[in-house]
């Protein structure tokens, strides 16, 4: 960064000197002064922040007026491993004169008072967070939404930054309920909460699993975080409610009848939020996917008694973006980490393996990542967010890297090769993906034909039966939610009986081949009944 412009500008009570070239910008940009303080890892320091945004497609210049936020913050140093890098990320709670947090909308994004500045030093794109957020929330899942600002702190330019909302509770945010010290029993203790599987900090609690990542009862390896309510205000019966419905969810997926619709482990869980936080993590081959910044929420028992996985969170080391434990690989699942990486000392629940012993989820999985590979996960849409941010920072990233000279150098833990330019990085990062999801379209389970198993079908099979005329043999399939006895009849167009047997079908798809060489030209009519409960009367014609 070129030095020698000196650019003063009276903005929210005190006098900002700017020795650097940055003038103006098409991004938002952020003028922190903390006063002569340091900022800490903890607790906040009370500081001053203020931002220019004139309004969409308008130039924000540093003379302007500061005119979207302008008032008191407390400012604190954020992140774990990411706090080695001279970049640093900030947690930033807004507040009134005299100390208290306060709501305030930012840059459009709903009102709130914690935020997050998060510092994309590690990820020369800029952009891995945005893009694993803006997936998530495209398959209809709550994540943070972000905006690209320019950040001047203390006079420094900092250069690019994304404000974006922090995980938490609320009605714009996680949508539990409200929790208070007093809900501690009846349909109150049971929701609404927020927990994490993550590094410790020294004011984290929480509890262990029973269960080892291997599957097998023994050490505690897996430990659980309460997020919300926080742990110094989580009451004994809350902790004692949620460890125990986690316990309960926990030893059903380990037993014998795990698969089991209405007994098994999606008494317990939303296996359509797995499926989607399954996706996202896997799009993007996360190295730290589900052992680490890995959340999950439960709402009360009388609005949903099961637990959500997600929201998503921390993606700057996912999208090739880890030279170790394979984490820049393009084939491999990320919820195999624990056999890639067995000696790491964070590792991978066993839910996931788990899961993938369920033919119903893997059928429902297929399914979804069918329907997702034509809308949100295509490769037109995945680039054309690419393209739009590459276009939004073009300009700003030019100072970014000026501040940080990085580009062409290894900064942990970037893999091999290393692109020289930010061009390069956005068309690594493009082609990386490509492949990523060809892989998985040539990988993803294929359990038969894709049924809408998606949907909230309160049936426990749905039914179909091909082709249509049929010659010789036609080939029903029944995809099951259980193991049960299923009838199947035929009728010709006289009414009489040609076909008649039950078959025991087990949970997944279920192939049945009905030899009808013999049977005579003409119409006939399917009947597939279980437990009294009739599919759909199925006409097909014999040829």
């Amino acid at each position: 960064m070129k030095k020698g412009l000196l650019i003063v500008a009276f903005n929210f009570g005190f006098l900002i000197s700017f020795s650097q070239s940055f003038t103006s910008s098409n991004l938002p940009i952020v003028i922190i002064n903390t006063n002569g303080q340091a900022i800490p890892d903890d607790p906040k320091i009370t500081a001053d922040m203020g931002i220019i945004y004139n309004g969409a497609g308008v130039r924000n210049n540093l003379a302007d007026p500061v005119n979207h936020y302008n008032g008191k913050i407390g400012i604190e140093i954020r992140g774990k491993s990411s706090q080695m890098f001279p970049m640093k990320s900030y947690s930033l709670e807004l507040r009134d004169v005299a100390g208290s947090s306060i709501n305030r909308v930012i840059l459009g994004m709903p009102s709130e008072s914690d935020w997050v500045l998060y510092a994309p030093y590690t990820d020369k794109t800029l952009m891995r967070n945005f893009l694993a957020y803006t997936m998530s929330r495209e398959m209809g899942r709550w994540a943070a939404r972000c905006q690209f600002v320019e950040v001047v702190i203390n006079d420094d330019y900092k250069g690019i930054y994304v404000l974006m909302e922090r995980i938490k509770r609320g009605s714009s945010r996680v949508p539990v309920t409200k929790m208070t010290s007093t809900d501690i029993s009846g349909d109150a203790v049971t929701g609404g909460y927020i927990f994490s599987i993550d590094k410790e900090d020294p004011d984290d609690d929480g509890w262990y699993s029973s269960v080892r990542p291997d599957g097998t009862y023994g050490a505690q390896t897996i430990r659980y975080l309460y997020y919300y309510p926080k742990a110094v205000d989580i009451a004994p019966a809350q902790k004692a409610y949620i460890k125990s419905y986690v316990d309960s969810f926990e030893n059903v997926l380990k037993g014998n009848d795990f698969q089991n619709s209405v007994t098994g482990w999606r008494k317990f869980a939303d296996a359509n939020s797995f499926i989607d936080y399954f996706l996202v993590n896997e799009v993007s081959r996360n190295v730290d996917a589900y052992r680490l910044s890995a959340f999950f929420y439960k709402n009360r028992n009388s609005i949903n008694t099961k637990i959500m996985a997600g929201p998503v969170w921390d993606y700057d080391l996912a999208f090739r973006n880890a030279d170790y434990c394979s984490g820049s690989n393009i084939n491999g699942w990320s919820y195999e980490f624990n056999s890639v990486c067995s000696g790491d000392f964070w590792l991978v629940p066993f839910w996931w393996d788990r899961f993938f012993q369920d033919t119903a989820f893997k059928a429902s999985l297929r399914c979804r990542w069918k329907q997702l590979r034509q809308t949100s996960l295509s490769d037109q849409r995945i680039n054309f967010i690419i393209d739009s941010v590459n276009t939004l920072v073009s300009e700003a990233q030019q100072r970014h890297f000026q501040r940080w000279p990085i580009l062409g150098q290894y900064v942990w833990p970037n893999p091999q090769p290393i692109p020289t330019t930010y061009a390069g990085e956005i068309s690594e990062l493009k082609s990386w993906i490509a492949a990523r999801l060809k892989w998985i379209d040539e990988n993803i389970p294929n359990v038969g034909a894709c049924f809408d198993w998606l949907a909230n079908d309160a049936g426990t099979f749905k039914v179909s039966i091909a082709p249509n005329p049929f010659s010789n043999s036609p080939a029903i399939k029944i995809l099951s939610k259980l193991s049960q006895t299923v009838s199947i009849q035929v009728n010709d167009a006289a009414g009489r009986v040609v076909y008649r047997k039950n078959v025991t079908v087990s949970p997944g798809l279920n192939d049945i081949s009905i030899a009808a060489g013999r049977w005579q030209r003409g119409i006939y009519f399917f009947r597939v009944n279980a437990a009294g409960n009739e599919k759909s009367l199925f006409k097909l014609v014999k040829q």
